[in-house]
């Protein structure tokens, strides 16, 4: 089924090859436990053996730095036995290899790790208290972005395939030109436009040809589509207002997710509070929950529970009237809100 890494077929095959109460170990990269590209393997994996234990390593360098590997890696011990939902699984966690016989241990029910009955079969993996919390408090909730007609797409600009309506500089008259945000113009709460950059120009054409890549001028949130190394949080989004720019189109490059509702308009207080939990240390702790990789899926985003659409507009309310778009600004609203305060701190 188009397997983008050789160590999920491994995972797969050895699983089926278990006799009764057989056990499989693996050392991998923890990138199977979400995503679109792992999908299939965790179908089958999730329905064929039962996870016993898994250790993680919270640093992406310690680990296996002799050998200058650079991966999120975690140890899985899995058995061929009856799925049982409620079977006690053991997750672990250390910083590396030098503090491994000094792991952090958490008990979970296989049910609060893996929803079985859901179609991604996403595997979380808290690793203290704090993420149990998270973990628990966002399971409880029970809408997620599709059911308040809000969609998540990808941006339409191939940078390649569109230079020919690229544009560094602003020409007025001749040519009809719309803003075009790149993943490096997205900053938390905030857009940073125009930025001279080789090689992202920051204004597209507004021709016949070129208007099958444009969408129209509405609010919007912009979330990159990838997190660097350097990057302390997983989830980076801005919010875009349509008084942004004098256009009825914006380009939005392939690198940026885009949020946006499909028949109408985001409401201001939306953007800024869906804008805000998306940013906030709550949601970014959650994600890493889940998510072993630098990738940004917008299939997992849709996945994703969030809080009533009154809740989100009333902390976006309240970021508008503060007027304070500060991460910590942002994270006081939200941790009060949801009485988070003591966990996060």
């Amino acid at each position: 089924s188009g397997q983008p890494n050789i160590y999920s077929i491994f995972m797969g095959i050895s699983s089926k090859l278990l006799n009764e109460n057989g056990e499989l170990i693996f050392i991998t990269p923890r990138s199977f436990a979400s995503g679109n590209y792992f999908k299939a393997f965790r179908e089958l994996f999730f329905n064929t053996v039962q996870i016993d234990k898994i250790h993680l390593f919270n640093s992406r360098k310690d680990t296996f730095n002799r050998d200058s590997v650079l991966q999120e890696t975690v140890i899985i011990k899995a058995i061929n036995e009856p799925i049982n939902p409620n079977k006690q699984v053991i997750i672990s966690s250390s910083l590396g290899i030098k503090d491994i016989f000094e792991p952090t241990v958490k008990y979970f029910l296989s049910s609060e790790l893996i929803h079985m009955e859901s179609d991604e079969k996403i595997l979380h993996l808290p690793t203290n208290d704090k993420e149990e919390s998270i973990l628990n408090l966002v399971t409880s909730w029970k809408n997620n972005l599709i059911d308040y007609n809000i969609q998540i797409s990808t941006g339409p600009v191939v940078s390649f395939r569109s230079w020919d309506y690229i544009q560094n500089n602003y020409q007025n008259g001749t040519v009809f030109l719309a803003p075009l945000f790149w993943l490096h113009n997205v900053n938390k709460m905030f857009l940073e436009w125009p930025i001279t950059s080789k090689n992202k120009g920051q204004y597209i054409k507004i021709v016949d040809s070129s208007k099958s890549i444009l969408i129209p001028n509405k609010n919007y949130i912009f979330l990159r589509r990838f997190s660097t190394k350097e990057d302390k949080s997983r989830l980076i989004a801005s919010p875009y207002f349509c008084n942004y720019a004098k256009s009825n189109f914006i380009g939005v490059e392939n690198k940026l997710n885009y949020i946006y509702r499909k028949n109408g308009h985001l409401e201001r207080s939306e953007v800024a509070g869906l804008c805000a939990l998306l940013n906030s240390e709550l949601f970014d702790t959650y994600f890493q929950i889940f998510n072993g990789n630098v990738n940004v899926s917008a299939t997992e985003l849709r996945g994703m529970k969030i809080p009533t659409l009154n809740e989100i507009k009333e902390i976006g309310n309240k970021i508008i009237l503060t007027n304070d778009y500060s991460m910590e600004n942002v994270n006081k609203i939200v941790n009060s809100y949801f009485e988070f305060k003591n966990i996060l701190i």
